[in-house]
């Protein structure tokens, strides 16, 4: 007959093994959380040496109020923006050029088309037409990208240079179109 003690019906050597090594367990775990706050707390000496309790309240609401002034500040930048936009939409801001000889006896294409457009591409376009006894020009309302008076191939061609312009730059600048919200 083995006459060994148990606890619980486990042998009473296993028993204690186990609670040496929870006993470890639970001292590691000491030395962790001692260490996290010796580091909190110097931290929050390090924060509150040379200030008292007031001052740092006073720098903290002296940084908000600096902050809500840059957002009344942001928000009447993005209202002048938005007034400055829509007054620029009104501008000719598209432009296309074609050159080209009105007349085969002459060289150089010095006879043109200038298409100017607004963001609605709406606008003019000028078509100026050179030869041996003068120069001529005329003049083409644009109305949403289409004219009512018939267009030579050269103001068509101008008028989708200037339409197809500002789809090239916005390509460039900006591909996402990112805005920014001021709350």
């Amino acid at each position: 007959m083995d006459q060994t003690a148990t606890v619980f019906g486990i042998k009473f050597e296993i028993v204690v093994i186990v609670l040496l090594v929870l006993i470890v367990v639970l001292a590691a775990l000491l030395i962790f959380t001692i260490r996290k706050l010796n580091y909190v707390s110097r931290k929050y000496y390090v924060l509150m040496s040379g200030k008292k309790g007031k001052d740092l309240e006073k720098i903290i609401f002296t940084r908000f109020k600096e902050m809500d002034k840059v957002k009344k500040n942001a928000r009447r930048v993005t209202a002048e923006h938005q007034r400055f936009k829509g007054h620029l939409d009104a501008c000719f801001n598209k432009i296309g050029l074609v050159k080209y000889d009105a007349f085969d006896n002459l060289s150089g294409k010095l006879s043109f088309s200038l298409a100017l457009l607004n963001a609605d591409n709406s606008g003019v376009v000028l078509n100026t037409m050179h030869s041996r006894d003068g120069c001529y020009t005329y003049a083409k309302e644009i109305i949403g990208g289409e004219s009512y008076i018939a267009l030579s191939e050269e103001e068509k061609e101008a008028i989708k240079k200037a339409m197809t312009i500002e789809e090239e730059i916005s390509a460039l600048t900006d591909p996402e179109g990112e805005t920014f919200d001021i709350d």
